[in-house]
């Protein structure tokens, strides 16, 4: 099937993508799930994800096969001149460039966006997500997830009061920073659309980090109050926090008083709800630490699971704690095509649901250089041509 044909939302979109890791291939994989046409372009050595395991399937590390399908493979040089001529061939029919090289790289390669990228290809949307932008105290500066959550405030949220400040265990900030950067392709093109223009966006770890921090960055512009450490509790709401039950923990999240009502007359306890300590969410979090040990006491003798789908049916939101294999297997993920597959291939659904033209698996994750001869072929270069950029080296057919 050729990605024009796919009847996504993108369809007809064509993005070079020349992005290793994470938040970059997530953003653009994105983008292909829902039609887009992403030629990925790898440096000779290839995205270093390919060997981030154990687990592999043959020689590619489950890290890259996670944010790569829906992608054509290809393997090019960019320090060499002739490298960065096939990209700029490349670019005269692309729609979007998306990349995520230390900033200034393009610049000392002579095809930054300002250098040349925007008088050449004035239609072109150059997306680049970077750590900390290029400017600025911090600017130029490489960025890891783990090192912008710490700097940028999301390690002193996370973890118990009395603990030290903790990495939430997934990656959050290079995955929201890989949403930041779809938004902004997407509006991108929407507003060329209208302007038949193209523009520089920019996603960095370091802004998406400040976003993540709500709402204590809301709280702390209101009162001045530095945050706290709460564990698992809300900085905001009681009674939102894990429960340990009879058999499993659960997580009760109650947002408003007709639902605390309800909570306490489903457990057994309406005098709770009835208590001058916990009428209201203010009064509850005044009194949290009472009103937890209440809750505690009743909870630790009841069906975690099955307390929590009777609360879930009357409106109050509440789940039992799972394990990433149970999350999986899940009846409604499976309902929700949360888990999709292709072949030999398996991989986490697109969670954006279009009721007209959903999202769709159609290539597996490229093996390395896989597309070289059909990308370069669309391209105009001859088989001879080709051939000649394999064997000089500009083109990689195997990692180095």
């Amino acid at each position: 099937m050729k990605p024009q044909d796919s009847g996504g939302a993108l369809a007809g979109i064509k993005v070079i993508d020349l992005t290793r890791v994470l938040g970059g291939p997530l953003c653009t994989q994105m983008l292909g799930d829902h039609g887009a046409d992403i030629i990925k372009i790898e440096p000779p050595q290839g995205d270093e994800t390919r060997g981030w395991g154990p687990p592999f399937r043959g020689d590619t590390a489950s890290y890259f096969i996670g944010v790569n399908r829906n992608k054509r493979g290809a393997a090019l040089d960019l320090s060499k001149p002739k490298g960065r001529e096939v990209l700029l061939r490349l670019l005269k029919t692309a729609d979007v460039l998306v990349e995520n090289f230390k900033t200034g790289t393009l610049e000392r390669w002579g095809i930054g966006y300002e250098q040349l990228l925007r008088e050449r290809f004035p239609r072109l949307i150059h997306c680049r997500v970077s750590g900390f932008g290029a400017d600025g105290p911090l600017g130029g500066y490489p960025g890891y997830d783990a090192v912008v959550q710490a700097m940028g405030g999301v390690m002193s949220i996370n973890g118990e009061p009395e603990g030290a400040p903790l990495r939430v265990g997934s990656p959050v900030v290079d995955l929201a920073s890989a949403l930041n950067a779809t938004i902004a392709i997407l509006l991108a093109l929407e507003e060329r659309r209208r302007s038949g223009r193209g523009q520089f966006v920019e996603a960095t770890l370091y802004d998406t980090a400040i976003t993540l921090l709500y709402p204590y960055t809301a709280n702390w512009l209101l009162s001045h109050q530095p945050p706290k450490r709460t564990g698992n509790a809300h900085p905001n709401i009681s009674p939102y926090d894990q429960f340990q039950t009879k058999t499993k923990r659960i997580f009760l999240g109650v947002g408003n008083d007709r639902q605390f009502v309800r909570l306490c007359e489903e457990i057994g306890r309406p005098d709770l709800s009835e208590n001058p300590l916990f009428r209201s969410n203010a009064d509850r979090l005044t009194n949290r630490a009472a009103l937890s040990r209440e809750l505690k006491a009743v909870l630790a003798d009841l069906d975690g699971e099955a307390l929590a789908l009777r609360l879930l049916a009357i409106g109050i939101p509440c789940g039992p704690v799972l394990d990433v294999p149970d999350v999986l297997s899940h009846p409604h993920t499976q309902h929700r095509q949360m888990v999709t597959s292709l072949g030999d291939y398996s991989g986490i659904g697109n969670p954006v649901k279009l009721s007209r033209t959903p999202a769709t698996v159609r290539r597996p994750p490229p093996d390395f250089g896989s597309a070289n001869r059909e990308i370069l072929a669309e391209a105009g270069y001859s088989a001879a041509e080709i051939e000649a950029l394999i064997a000089s080296g500009v083109v990689s057919q195997t990692r180095r």
